[in-house]
């Protein structure tokens, strides 16, 4: 069972930054893909981006692109999300989710981080 888990999360005032850190453990072999999600007050879970493990390819949706940067470090099987120029609408919990290779859902989720950012 691959288990993953968040660290990073913080409160930070607007214009500020974050790193926030994935740690998968157990049997990664088979996974091809691990992505950010987060989900704020009131709102619905939202895909934040995602990275490809074996080609390093990355995506990040509209909202954060220019102020989120997704990377890996594979050796350490861990996942990053670098956040700057924060805004008080990323606020939210922010999970982690790896899907195995030739699926389309994610099958392992972490626990969450909660992000605040407020003045």
């Amino acid at each position: 069972q691959v288990q993953l888990v968040e660290s990073g999360g913080g409160s930070v005032q607007p214009g500020g930054s974050l790193r926030l850190s994935c740690v998968l453990s157990g049997p990664t072999s088979n996974i091809c893909t691990t992505g950010w999600f987060r989900q704020g007050p009131g709102t619905e879970r939202e895909s934040v981006g995602t990275i490809a493990r074996d080609a390093e390819s990355t995506n990040v949706a509209d909202s954060v692109q220019g102020r989120f940067t997704i990377s890996q470090d594979l050796a350490k099987n861990i996942m990053y999300l670098q956040m700057n120029s924060l805004i008080p609408d990323d606020s939210g919990v922010y999970t982690c989710a790896a899907r195995r290779c030739g699926q389309i859902n994610y099958t392992f989720w972490g626990q969450g981080t909660r992000v605040t950012v407020s003045s």
